[in-house]
């Protein structure tokens, strides 16, 4: 348990306390000397990619029966006991496939569109808190946002994300006020790549809450993209933005942890001004029509601690696998740990001489 001292000032008086009965003494003495509180610690669990089925081209692929519930019952353990549960959803909550965006070809496009009621698998998961800025929030039109906005606000699940729609949204949990915003380099969403303005929006957001968490969805994909380059990553053409210089300019502006997904790979961790970024957390659940051979199959949960004011205390990383078409689990052979712990090194050496990730996936801070 950590402590701090809060010392209350009664002020100036033009009586002497030997004067007061003694329990107003008691009283005064309560205020005026140092009384040890404990000190709010904050857990943000976070997860990558979710992507539980789609309706598009074929309902056949989604899970048997179009039932969800089994997908994320072997990770609940590793999903709980957050204050926050973070998620990037990866498609639209909609039970309409009448506008999907064009394909030349439907074999080779990637269409993602959940059935609505999937949204009740992801709150049972414990899920409070996710992301919908991303390359395929506009898969089903106007129509798929608009109905992904209504069917999370009716599932009590709070999200950001979308231009117009929810840029940030903010939230109290157990006396601590949250601010969040969601980026991506896409169109519809709130812009990963104009950063003067995303520093604004998370400016505004530190006035306002204690904690402010930040979402990107940004980076190249695939398994030779596992590397924060610090410069500008395109993919198949488009800019996916500089990773690296924006989570280091929101954190300059006043955010505190920074949740980076998109490459659909794990990548390096970083802590900057004692504050966390994880770059990229992979594939978490994504049931079919993503690639999940090799490293594109594994993922890491984190379970970030910080203090009340946000500065990162510790974290845990829990290393998980899947196959296509099957839930995923928990990996016993900790290959998302090893990946952060090798990449970490390389792309990052100058983390060696502040942070320690340990071979029991406990990320701490060194000398303390």
């Amino acid at each position: 348990m950590r402590y701090e001292l809060r010392i209350k000032n009664a002020g100036a008086s033009p009586f002497s306390i030997l004067h007061f009965p003694f329990s107003i003494k008691l009283f005064l003495l309560f205020l005026l000397f140092p009384v040890c509180v404990a000190a709010q610690e904050v857990t943000v669990v976070a997860a990558g990619d979710i992507m539980l089925g789609t309706i598009y081209p074929s309902r056949n692929y989604l899970p048997a029966g179009e039932d969800c519930s089994g997908l994320l019952e072997p990770l609940k353990s590793a999903l709980s006991g957050g204050d926050i549960t973070f998620g990037n959803l990866e498609g639209v909550l909609t039970d309409n496939a009448a506008t999907p965006k064009k394909c030349n070809d439907p074999s080779v496009c990637y269409t993602f569109g959940m059935p609505a009621h999937f949204v009740n698998c992801l709150a049972d998961a414990g899920f409070n808190l996710l992301s919908v800025a991303n390359n395929h929030v506009g898969d089903f039109g106007e129509q798929g946002r608009r109905s992904t906005v209504e069917t999370l606000k009716k599932a009590g699940i709070h999200f950001a994300g979308l231009a117009g729609y929810c840029v940030t949204d903010t939230f109290t949990l157990k006396g601590v006020k949250y601010g969040f915003a969601a980026f991506a380099p896409n169109s519809g969403t709130v812009s990963l790549k104009d950063i003067p303005a995303a520093e604004k929006i998370v400016r505004e957001l530190a006035a306002a809450c204690r904690i402010v968490i930040v979402s990107f969805h940004g980076g190249a994909e695939g398994g030779s993209r596992q590397h924060v380059t610090r410069q500008t990553e395109y993919f198949l053409g488009e800019d996916r933005g500089n990773v690296y210089k924006f989570a280091h300019r929101m954190i300059d502006a006043g955010a505190d942890i920074l949740l980076g997904h998109g490459p659909h790979v794990t990548r390096a961790v970083e802590v900057y001004r004692r504050r966390f970024i994880a770059y990229s957390m992979g594939n978490f659940c994504t049931f079919d029509r993503i690639n999940v051979s090799g490293v594109s199959g594994v993922a890491p949960v984190f379970k970030i601690r910080t203090d009340s004011d946000g500065a990162f205390l510790h974290a845990e990383i829990i290393s998980t696998c899947q196959e296509k078409r099957q839930p995923p689990k928990v990996d016993t052979q900790q290959r998302a740990l090893k990946i952060i712990q090798q990449l970490t090194r390389q792309d990052f050496p100058e983390m060696a001489a502040l942070i320690t990730i340990g071979d029991n996936g406990i990320i701490s801070m060194k000398n303390e």
